[in-house]
C-alpha cells in the first residue's frame, strides 16, 4: 500500500510555526504509519538485557506495527512482524516470554524463533483429502523481518531496508550521550509502567524535547533544587535535528531563586518533604551531570534524572492517543545503597511521579486546547528560528530540529518565504 502526502494544507511559514492540524487530522495520521514508522527511522524496540536467555522474547510495537524480538540458540538476536502469514493474527501474545517455537492460536502454524514458517496444521490433508497445494513453500510465507542494531544495549528496528546505518542515523554526539550513561554497564529491569496520554504523540515528543517547560510546569524540579534554568547545562540537537540531549549540572553552592521570583514562577513552596532522603543523589558516572534527557526520533527517550534512569518508548495509539511505556533501570553493580536510592527516585517518574505527573497531563491540555483550531499554529520562537545546539535551555530548538525531520519525511509541501 502506498500513502500519499496528505494534502489538505502546507506547511506555514518556517520551523517556529506548527500547524495545530498536525496533532488533528487521519489522514496525516495514517500516512505517519506509512512514512515515518514504516519508513527509514530507526524505532526502539527493547532492551538486549530483556533477551538475556535463548528463547526470550519480546512483544512490541513500531507505531501500530505488531514486531517480535527475539534471542535464538545461536545467541542472536532477530525481529519480525508478529503477525501470522496464514490469516493475520498475532503469533505471540504476551509482552514478554520464553518459548521454544511460536504457534498460532488460530491455526496452528508454527514459525521458529527467527521468524521462519516451519509448520502448517494437516499441510497434507487428512487421508489424503484438503490440505495444502504441492506448490505451498513454507519459505515464502514468513513474517517480514526488520533490520536490527543494538546501541549499548538499547535495540532499535526499522521496517526499511534502505535505512541509514544506526551510527550515521544518530549522530557521535547522541552515540556518546547514549555511552555516557549505559556505556559498559550491564542494565538490570526494576521495573515497568504502561500509560495512556489523551493526546497525539507528537505533543509528547515535543514536551520531551522542550528543556524551557522543565523547571517552569514541574514545582517539584524548582522547590527541591533539581533542576533550574539559571543551572549549568544546555542543549545538544543531532545534525539532522531530529534527536536530541538537555542536560544541566547542579551547583548548590551557587544556586539562587531570584530569577525565578523575578517572573513570578511557582518555586520555593511551603512544600517539604517528609523524607528528604528521596533527593538523595550519588554521581552515576563520575560527573556533575544530574539531569540528561536525550531523545532519538521518532519515539524514543533515555532519562537520567538524578539517578532515576529509565528509557520510555511513545507509541501511536490513534489520533489523540499514545501509549507511553516505561522502563526502569539499575545496574548489575550497583551497591545495595544506591539501588535503595534508585528505587526511592522512581517516585519522580512515570504516571504518578513528583516530576512526571505534569508530563502526562499537559498533552491533554493541549489536544483539548486546539480542538476547532485546525487553521492556526503554535509558535516556537524561544532561542531564535534554527535548529542547532545552544548553551542555553531557554530554548525550543530541539522542537524545530524534530519538525524539520517530521515535515521532510512527510512529504509536506513547504509554504514560500520558509
Amino acid at each position: 500500500m502506498t500513502v500519499t502526502t496528505p494534502s489538505r494544507r502546507s506547511w506555514p511559514r518556517s520551523l517556529t510555526e506548527v500547524p495545530y492540524w498536525v496533532f488533528q487530522d487521519e489522514d496525516v495520521y495514517e500516512a505517519e504509519q506509512e512514512k515515518i514508522f514504516h519508513g527509514p527511522f530507526w524505532s526502539y524496540l527493547c532492551l538486549e538485557a530483556e533477551l538475556a536467555e535463548p528463547g526470550d522474547f519480546c512483544a512490541t510495537f513500531i507505531g501500530e506495527q505488531p514486531v517480535l524480538v527475539t534471542r535464538d540458540v545461536d545467541d542472536q538476536i532477530y525481529a519480525f512482524e508478529n503477525r501470522c502469514a496464514h490469516r493475520g493474527s498475532l503469533i505471540a501474545m504476551e509482552h514478554y516470554g520464553h518459548a521454544k517455537d511460536f504457534t498460532c492460536v488460530y491455526h496452528a502454524w508454527t514459525y521458529n524463533l527467527q521468524g521462519d514458517l516451519t509448520g502448517v496444521a494437516f499441510e497434507e490433508g487428512i487421508n489424503g483429502k484438503g490440505g495444502m497445494g504441492k506448490d505451498f513453500c513454507k519459505a515464502a510465507h514468513s513474517p517480514r523481518r526488520l533490520r536490527l542494531a543494538n546501541v549499548h544495549g538499547l535495540i532499535f528496528g526499522s521496517l526499511d531496508n534502505d535505512v541509514a546505518e544506526i551510527e550515521e542515523y544518530l549522530g557521535q554526539e547522541i552515540l556518546d550521550r547514549i555511552e555516557r550513561v549505559l556505556g559498559g554497564r550491564s542494565p538490570v529491569v526494576l521495573g515497568r509502567f504502561t500509560q495512556t496520554l489523551p493526546n497525539n504523540w507528537k505533543l509528547y515528543m515535543e514536551n520531551v524535547k522542550d528543556s524551557y517547560h522543565a523547571s517552569i510546569l514541574h514545582l517539584f524540579f524548582t522547590t527541591f533544587g533539581l533542576n533550574k534554568l539559571n543551572q549549568k547545562g544546555g542543549i545538544i540537537v543531532s545534525e539532522n535535528g531530529g534527536h536530541h540531549v538537555s542536560w544541566s549540572a547542579i551547583n548548590r553552592d551557587a544556586e539562587s531563586g531570584e530569577h525565578y521570583k523575578s517572573q513570578k514562577i511557582r518555586s520555593d513552596s511551603e512544600y517539604q518533604l517528609e523524607d528528604p532522603s528521596l533527593v538523595d543523589s550519588f554521581s552515576e558516572v563520575g560527573d556533575d551531570i544530574t539531569l540528561q534527557i536525550l531523545s532519538v526520533s521518532p519515539g524514543f527517550v533515555l532519562q537520567q534524572i538524578q539517578n532515576a534512569i529509565a528509557v520510555r518508548q511513545v507509541l501511536p495509539t490513534g489520533v489523540d492517543s499514545t501509549s507511553l511505556n516505561w522502563t526502569y533501570l539499575g545496574f548489575a553493580d550497583d551497591t545495595e545503597q544506591q539501588r535503595l536510592i534508585r528505587m526511592k527516585q522512581s517516585n519522580l517518574v512515570g504516571p504518578a511521579g513528583y516530576v512526571s505527573m505534569e508530563d502526562g497531563a499537559i498533552g491533554g491540555f493541549v489536544q483539548r486546547g486546539i480542538a476547532g483550531a485546525g487553521s492556526e499554529f503554535a509558535t516556537v520562537q524561544m532561542g531564535g528560528d534554527q535548529a542547532v545546539s545552544s548553551e542555553s535551555r531557554v530554548t525550543e530548538a530541539s522542537i524545530r530540529g524534530f519538525w524539520k525531520v517530521y515535515r521532510e519525511a512527510m512529504g509536506f509541501t513547504v509554504e514560500e518565504g520558509a
